[in-house]
Parts: structure tokens; C-alpha cells; sequence
């Protein structure tokens, strides 16, 4: 007898298993004449329920022996019988664990289909036997009380595989029994006589040999023996046939991991270099809209960096923003989202230009502040644009006066948020309008958001249906990606048009001017009204303590002392006490203020209808 093959140690394979299947379970060994794969890996043996363990078998148990009997036929069945013998009475049931899946390799189980499963005495008699399926084996419960031994046949599909110069026929010949079989005897014959064999026998993880091996007498028939097997050891036989001895190749099902679901094959890579493909055509799509807007720049951004000022009939100064965009328009131009210092800004404008007087009330503390505004008609030459209306709107609720702290209170003006929203609504809809964008940025960004995150969805589903029926889930993750890049990327997604482009150019002129040390430059006995129209802007762009204090230091250099104690500022006055001095302190307490009731008024509404749902 000599050692002609080698088998996937149950060890290895369980560590495969253990480590995601990132090993490959056991190598093929030369065999005499040729080359054979390795052996049927050393998967778990099933558990006969209700066996008794080997410790606690004892010598009052009957004696069992088992002579199976396997005929391997030229179309690949093997052909079963076990003649099962009892010596010193016979149990209730005997139970026969016939294997029907085994590991293959670290992908993939291998199945055997057991059929014609029948059990008869050893008379001929036959018995009733109760046939079920667990945990990969097929149970074969035979009812031996009062017999000396039973005869159990079945037929099994799947034992050939063909292998280097010849075929090769693996079986579990036993998966596990219900009692202690102190002989088991496994004769394998075939058409043509055998080359070479192996086994392993013992518990479930073992990597022994078996008792003893040969192929008899002649070399025509494989002989196994196994002694004192333990209700729940297993045998394992592999036996190497010449060529044309049987057909058949091995019954494969794949095995779920999370190595093999996301395995990447070139299959998978292919997805992942086309998703490359659309995602960098989609961004040097997006880097060419975008790109219109710094060409504008590159080419237009001068033309803003001027005084926005215009000569009157008069032959005096008037402002005169580019292209005559609103405080509230050029925050929403620049970032292409309606920001609430957006909003703020515009209720500085309108205040500045004649539709709103900001009183800032005599302080109760020291920390207290309020202020009360006040709706004017404004001037007879100057018009509101819809969203400057609705804003007033919002402000006042129909009242000509109002605190500002009753701004967004229950009490005063529960339908704020609501005003506030359509404000913001509307100022998307002015911007295509204006034609500066062809539809609303906020529109788009949804859209877009909406999408990638539907595709986000359906890449979870695809990848979670991929993981479970196939190896390429990997693919899923590449939809996931593509849904997640277009979520991010949905914010960058509106584009101006070419006439947008060039206001906003002109607009980032503006800015850089505004923030720059040329713009406090207006000549004297105007400043006071041209730093008030530049104010509202500077807030927007963030700078609006420096341009506060700029406007107070004009207002003390260009108002006499009575225009300075009285409404010299005629959109903004303060308690008594109150001086021009105090202006940078006070509009940039005012801004804050409203910023935050904007805010907070959004956030109530958001909480109520989430409550809601």
C-alpha cells in the first residue's frame, strides 16, 4: 500500500472558510503515472440526532459491522449496498448518513445526488425506511429492531471527475452512523481495474489515514477497512481510474462568501472602466459648463472692477450696480444658492432704499436688544421685484410696524417659514428670469440628488441580489459609486447660461472692488448715500463691520451736527442715547439677529413637517 494522493486538509479548509476564502484548501500530488487533484476537502461530517458520542459507547452495545459494496458504471453512477450485520441483538433504528454536499474548493461546494434509497432484512424482507435531508446529507433511518442485519441500496450521481490521464471517483462512503461500527469494509469496483487510491478517515477535522488500503489480490478492485468508527467519524475514499473507465464530471454549486460575491474578474473590472469612463466624460462635460463661467471671468471681470456709480441729470453721483443686480440676486448668482444672509442683505436694501426704517429701540439691559421696523411707501422712481414684495411680506404679515422680535413668533406670524420659503422660491424663479440661468438651480440640484440617490438605492438591491445568486457583486459596488458620486456632485450640477456667465463675471468684479481699499474713494457730500447702497452688498460678501464703520465715518465727516441727532441715516435712527458711532455695532447686531430668526424659523418648519409625516 502506498500513499498516491493527497487530501485538502480539514484545517486548511476551515481556516479558507474563516478568512473569507482568500486561500486556496490543499494542492494536487504526482501520482504513479500521472497527475491527480487532491481529494474531496474534509467538510463537517453530518450528526446522526439522538446518536450516542464515542465516549459514550460502551461494550454492551451490539456489535455492528458494515460491508458496503460500490459499483462505479461506465455512465458514472455508483451503484450501493451496504450489508449492515448485528452481533448481540439488534438497536430500534440504525441510522445511515449518506453525504450529498461536500467543500470543493473555496468557491464552491460539491454535490452528490443520492437516489434509490431502499432497505430490506437480510432475508430479502423489505423494511420501511424513513428517508429525510439535513445539514448536506441524506438520513437514512432503517427500522432493525428484531433483525440480525439489514441490506441498504441507493444509486449516487456526481463521484467522477476526470483528472490527468485518467478519471477519478471521490465518495464519503461514510458520513456518519448511529452507533459505534466496530468493522466497516468499503470493495469499490469498475470497468477497468484502478491505478491508484486514498482515504481519510476519523472525526470531522481529521487528516488520518484509514485502517488499511489495497487494491487486492490482482489490483482489480479498491478495498478499504476502517475499524471502530464512532457514530459521528467519517470515510473518505478517492480511487484513480484509466481514461474511459466512466463518464461524468463533478456536480459544482457555488458557495456564498464575501470573497467570492465580490470576487473581481475581468468581468467586474470591465464595469468598473466603463463606470471611469461616463464619470470622467460626465465631468469634462461638467468642467466645460462650468468652465463658461471662468472664461467670463478671465475675459468680463474687469469690467465690475469699477465704481458702481452713474452720473445723474443732475451731475451727481448715482449707484448704479452691474447689470443691475439686486442685494438679493447677487448672493444667489455667485453660489447659486438662496443663503439666508442672502435674505438678510435684501431686508438691509430695502431698508437702505427707502421701503423699511430700522428703529433700534432703547435697551431694557445692557444685553437687550430690539428693534422696530417700520414699511414705507419708498420712492415713487424705484420698483420692488417679486421676491422683494413677498419679502416684505413675510416681514410684516400686513401690519405697517412690527418688532423684530415678533418676527416668526406663533403668536405674531406663524406662517413665516412658509412666507420665507416662497421667498426663497421665488428667487430661484427670478434667476431664470433673468435668464441667467436656464432653470433653477435649486430644481436641478433636487433632481440630480434625487437621482443619484435612487441609483444609490437600486445599487444597494442590485449588489445585495448580486451577492446572493452570483460572483459579481463587485459590479453592484460600481453602481453604488456611480449614485453616490452623482449625490455629491449634485450641488455642482446648475449652470449659468452665457449671459448668466457674464453677470456673474461682472459680479465677482463688483465684489473684489467692494472688498478692495479703492472703493471707500466717493466724493464728499455723497458718501453717505453711496456707502449706504454699497452696505447691504457687504454684508453678503461678508465685510459689512468694515463697510458699517466706513458709512459712520462718512456720516460724521458729511452731516452737520443736527442731521447726525436726527435722521441723518434716514433708514436707520437709535434710542436716545444712541450715536453715529455706535452704527458699525448696531447694524452688525441687526444682521446677526435676523439671520439667526431666519434660521431658526426654517428649522421649526423643517422639525413640524417631519413631525408630520
Amino acid at each position: 500500500m502506498w500513499w498516491v494522493g493527497s487530501w485538502r486538509p480539514a484545517v486548511a479548509v476551515a481556516t479558507a472558510v474563516f478568512v473569507l476564502s482568500s486561500l486556496v484548501a490543499g494542492a494536487a500530488v504526482a501520482w504513479p503515472g500521472g497527475e491527480a487533484r487532491a481529494a474531496t476537502g474534509a467538510a463537517p461530517a453530518p450528526t446522526v440526532p439522538g446518536s450516542p458520542t464515542a465516549a459514550s459507547g460502551d461494550r454492551s452495545d451490539p456489535e455492528i459491522t458494515n460491508d458496503i459494496r460500490l459499483e462505479l458504471d461506465r455512465a458514472g453512477i455508483l451503484h450501493g449496498e451496504e450489508t449492515i450485520s448485528f452481533s448481540g441483538g439488534a438497536p430500534a433504528v440504525f441510522t445511515r448518513a449518506l453525504t450529498e454536499t461536500m467543500l470543493y474548493d473555496t468557491d464552491h461546494d460539491r454535490e452528490f445526488e443520492v437516489t434509490g434509497v431502499r432497505a430490506t432484512d437480510l432475508d430479502g424482507d423489505p423494511l420501511d425506511v424513513d428517508v429525510r435531508k439535513e445539514n448536506g446529507a441524506l438520513f437514512a433511518d432503517i427500522p432493525t429492531a428484531g433483525t440480525a442485519g439489514a441490506v441498504l441500496t441507493y444509486r449516487v450521481s456526481g463521484t467522477v471527475s476526470e483528472v490527468a490521464q485518467g478519471v477519478q471517483m471521490e465518495w464519503r462512503a461514510v458520513g456518519a452512523y448511529s452507533h459505534t461500527v466496530q468493522s466497516t469494509n468499503v470493495t469499490v469496483t469498475a470497468p477497468l481495474p484502478p491505478e491508484a487510491l486514498s482515504c481519510l478517515a476519523g472525526e470531522p477535522r481529521s487528516a488520518m489515514y484509514c485502517t488499511a488500503s489495497d487494491m487486492g489480490p490482482e489490483a482489480g478492485v479498491a478495498h478499504f477497512l476502517q475499524a471502530d468508527m464512532d457514530p459521528d467519524d467519517r470515510l473518505d475514499i478517492v480511487v484513480n481510474y484509466p481514461s474511459g473507465t466512466a463518464e461524468g464530471e463533478p456536480i459544482l454549486t457555488r458557495r456564498w462568501s464575501l470573497a467570492s460575491a465580490f470576487a473581481v474578474t475581468p468581468a467586474t473590472a470591465g464595469v468598473f472602466g466603463l463606470l471611469l469612463v461616463v464619470l470622467l466624460g460626465g465631468l469634462a462635460v461638467l468642467i466645460r459648463v462650468r468652465g463658461r463661467d471662468e472664461r467670463a471671468l478671465r475675459k468680463e471681470a474687469a469690467a465690475g472692477e469699477q465704481a458702481p456709480v452713474a452720473e445723474s441729470e443732475h451731475g451727481r453721483l448715482r449707484f448704479a450696480p452691474p447689470d443691475g443686480v439686486h442685494a438679493g440676486q447677487i448672493g444667489t448668482l455667485v453660489n447659486e444658492t438662496v443663503d439666508i444672509t442672502d435674505l438678510t442683505g435684501a431686508v438691509v436694501d430695502l431698508a437702505v432704499r427707502g421701503y423699511v426704517r430700522l428703529e433700534e429701540l432703547p435697551h431694557e439691559n445692557f444685553t437687550s436688544v430690539d428693534w422696530r421696523l417700520v414699511r414705507l411707501d419708498g420712492p415713487p422712481e424705484d420698483t420692488l421685484l417679486a421676491y422683494e414684495w413677498m419679502l416684505l411680506d413675510a416681514l410684516f404679515g400686513g401690519r405697517r410696524t412690527i418688532r423684530l422680535s415678533q418676527v416668526g413668533s406663533p403668536h405674531t406670524s406663524s406662517d413665516f417659514p412658509a412666507r420665507i420659503d416662497r421667498v426663497r422660491e421665488e428667487l430661484y424663479r427670478d434667476m431664470v428670469r433673468m435668464r441667467w440661468f436656464a432653470r433653477s438651480p435649486n430644481q436641478v440640484r433636487s433632481r440630480w440628488s434625487t437621482a443619484g440617490m435612487a441609483v444609490t438605492a437600486a445599487g444597494v438591491v442590485l449588489t445585495g441580489v448580486l451577492a446572493v445568486f452570483t460572483s459579481a457583486a463587485f459590479t453592484g459596488l460600481a453602481v453604488i459609486i456611480a449614485g453616490a458620486a452623482v449625490t455629491a456632485g449634485a450641488q455642482y450640477m446648475p449652470a449659468k447660461t452665457a449671459l448668466g456667465s457674464s453677470v456673474y463675471a461682472h459680479t465677482v468684479g463688483f465684489r473684489d472692488y467692494l472688498l478692495g481699499p479703492r472703493s471707500a474713494s466717493a466724493p464728499p457730500g455723497q458718501r453717505v448715500e453711496l456707502y449706504s447702497r454699497y452696505l447691504p452688498y457687504a454684508v453678503i460678501f461678508g465685510d459689512v463691520d468694515r463697510w458699517a464703520n466706513i458709512l459712520a465715518s462718512a456720516a460724521l465727516t458729511d452731516l452737520t451736527p443736527d442731521e447726525l441727532t436726527g435722521d441723518g441715516l434716514a433708514w436707520y435712527t437709535g434710542p436716545r442715547e444712541w450715536r453715529i458711532e455706535d452704527f458699525a455695532d448696531s447694524i452688525s447686531t441687526f444682521a446677526v439677529t435676523l439671520t439667526g430668526i431666519i434660521t431658526n424659523a426654517r428649522r421649526l418648519r423643517l422639525l413640524n413637517q417631519l413631525q408630520r409625516r
